[in-house]
């Protein structure tokens, strides 16, 4: 009776051990990784796994007892049974070790196949290595169980190895970085090829390596970081206190980590690159702009639709239109003040693809008056050397050019003491003062002399007489011919003792002209006559919009030719009123009343001697 109890005790347990594994294949189902694909279903294969355990277990205590009872001998009826039965639990102990042991192997794969791709997942989520790096190496610490991990780049500008991360298992960053074996990191870095001690202290490998032992390293993992087939780091763990930490499974996670490591290091460096040299252009734009803004000629580019690009403050000043209404639009509908001059300065560039230089006078809407525009064009090239548009530089240059007027006839002295070229040149009706000369017998000096010779002659004498005439503050007129006009007390030259100085200068002049002539050839002695007034008159310029001249036009300065005209050779003749003003300090002769030709009445007229 106690012996069918067993076996139906037996049969009782080896069904319930039979449904358990009926149980692991149907939580297992025919994918094997679907045991794995949840922890819900993990558990329920770890607890499968442990009844398995305990029912092999307890079935084998059974059959024991049971042999112990009976002391069955060899050869009697289940003894034989009995022992395949034990051979096949024990074959099942060992199976179900096995089963277990890999469960905790695809466990820790999958950990690490997990932590790989959570790697993978923070090296692509971030171009700011140092934090990702970080946080890679807590993970991997927490995956290999090491105590300590750093990241080493190779730098060229030392020609070392630089640590880039460390971290410890208390996910800290590494303060003092030093006591790591460089042995196996220089190695590595230089063979190419992964370390991986289980004990250092008992490596063949490393008992020379005084560090090793001083630093009591025990396990150690360091595996290089290839890129494009070159080596530029390592990546280094150890464990100071516990021996067999990492194997080979560490290892290749360790140098899988390593290959997406250095692929994201480099395009984080290359990233740094790109904006070191992002932040180098906007800096170099933003000095461009203010230069371009701080240049004084104005600055203008159209594209090849004829649409303005860039407009700086300086082109607005000068034409008088704001920004905001010409870029982006063509410059005939922006500019329409200049639009008809750079139309054909365009068209010219476009067709000789050469640098085009015009000065042209332009009524700006703003001006009651012309302004004079500078404009230089030229092509803008691209790397290709194909057109891509126009640069335009303008200047407005009217008040230069008509200082340069000025220079022609005012005295240096003074042309920098006009201030208002507007106002200096607007028309006026002023007293002022007028002085003629005139080389005497000149038609007849010229007609056998060389045109380049005669010139020489003529400029030499104008010379000594315009010196005089600066000295003494009048400004030139004009040259006419042989004869020089000079005007005294205009806008120009404001002075309140014009008559004085007219006469002064017509002093200076004969003077020096006998000083000059003396020195030069007898067929080139000549000599100038002269003729001095002073009355009222307009002054201002008179031309039209192509040429103007600065000029006094009036009965007076008829007076003053005609009375150089009446003079003998070396003479100077004044009128009455001019005698009046000079009278205390000069010597004249008497002329009488002189028929002036084209005037009806005639005219008091003294001939200058000198000075009192």
């Amino acid at each position: 009776m106690g012996e069918e109890a067993s076996e139906r005790e037996i049969n009782q347990r080896l069904s319930r051990l039979e449904n358990t594994i009926d149980h692991l294949g149907t939580s297992g189902g025919d994918d094997s990784q679907s045991a794995l694909g949840s922890e819900s279903e993990k558990s329920s294969i770890r607890a499968g796994l442990q009844r398995l355990k305990e029912l092999l277990g307890s079935v084998e205590q059974l059959l024991l007892s049971q042999d112990r009872d009976r002391a069955p001998e060899s050869g009697s009826p289940g003894a034989e049974e009995r022992g395949e039965l034990a051979r096949l639990f024990n074959a099942a102990k060992w199976s179900l070790a096995d089963l277990q042991e890999d469960l905790r192997a695809q466990e820790k794969e999958r950990k690490q196949l997990c932590a790989l791709q959570e790697v993978g997942s923070a090296l692509n989520s971030s171009l700011e290595t140092d934090d990702v790096l970080n946080v890679v190496m807590d993970t991997m610490i927490q995956i290999t169980g090491a105590e300590r991990g750093f990241l080493m780049l190779f730098d060229e500008a030392s020609n070392k190895l630089e640590i880039r991360a460390a971290r410890n298992i208390n996910r800290e960053s590494i303060v003092n970085s030093s006591e790591v074996s460089s042995t196996v990191i220089k190695s590595v870095f230089d063979t190419a090829e992964a370390v991986v001690t289980t004990n250092a202290q008992e490596d063949e490998r490393f008992q020379s390596q005084q560090s090793i032992v001083d630093l009591c390293l025990r396990s150690i993992m360091c595996v290089p970081l290839k890129l494009k087939g070159a080596t530029i780091g390592v990546v280094y763990a150890d464990n100071r206190i516990t021996s067999g930490v990492f194997g080979d499974t560490d290892r290749d996670l360790f140098s899988s980590f390593a290959n997406q490591g250095a692929v994201a290091i480099e395009n984080a460096r290359l990233f740094q690159k790109i904006r070191d040299q992002l932040s180098e252009i906007t800096e170099m734009k933003t000095l461009m702009d203010d230069v371009f803004e701080s240049i004084a000629s104005g600055v203008i580019t159209i594209d090849n639709e004829d649409r303005v690009g860039l407009y700086n403050q300086a082109a607005h000043v000068i034409l008088n239109v704001p920004r905001e209404s010409v870029v982006n639009r063509t410059f005939g509908e922006a500019l329409t003040d200049v639009a008809g001059e750079l139309e054909v300065l365009v068209e010219e560039v476009r067709r000789s693809q050469q640098v085009v230089s015009r000065e042209v006078d332009v009524g700006l809407s703003d001006s009651a008056n012309s302004s004079t525009l500078n404009l230089k064009l030229s092509p803008l090239s691209r790397m290709d050397e194909s057109v891509n548009g126009i640069a335009m530089v303008l200047d407005d240059v009217t008040d230069r050019k008509r200082m340069a007027a000025v220079r022609r006839y005012l005295p240096p002295a003074l042309v920098d003491q006009v201030r208002d070229l507007d106002a200096a040149e607007r028309p006026q009706r002023r007293d002022l003062t007028v002085f003629f000369a005139d080389i005497s017998s000149f038609s007849t000096f010229s007609e056998g002399l060389d045109p380049s010779e005669l010139i020489r002659v003529i400029n030499g004498y104008f010379t000594v007489a315009t010196q005089a005439i600066n000295h003494c503050g009048g400004i030139i007129d004009k040259f006419m011919g042989d004869a020089v006009m000079a005007l005294f007390n205009t806008q120009l030259n404001p002075q309140e003792d014009h008559v004085a100085r007219a006469v002064r200068a017509s002093l200076e002049m004969q003077a020096a002209i006998a000083e000059y002539r003396s020195r030069q050839k007898e067929t080139e002695q000549l000599r100038f006559s002269a003729g001095i007034h002073s009355g009222e008159a307009v002054v201002g310029n008179v031309g039209s919009h192509f040429r103007k001249d600065f000029t006094a036009i009036g009965d007076s300065v008829n007076l003053a030719k005609r009375l150089e005209e009446m003079a003998d050779p070396g003479q100077v003749l004044i009128s009455d009123g001019v005698y009046q003003e000079v009278r205390d300090w000069v010597r004249v002769e008497s002329l009488g009343m002189l028929a002036i030709k084209g005037r009806n009445a005639a005219e008091s007229a003294h001939r200058l001697l000198g000075r009192l």
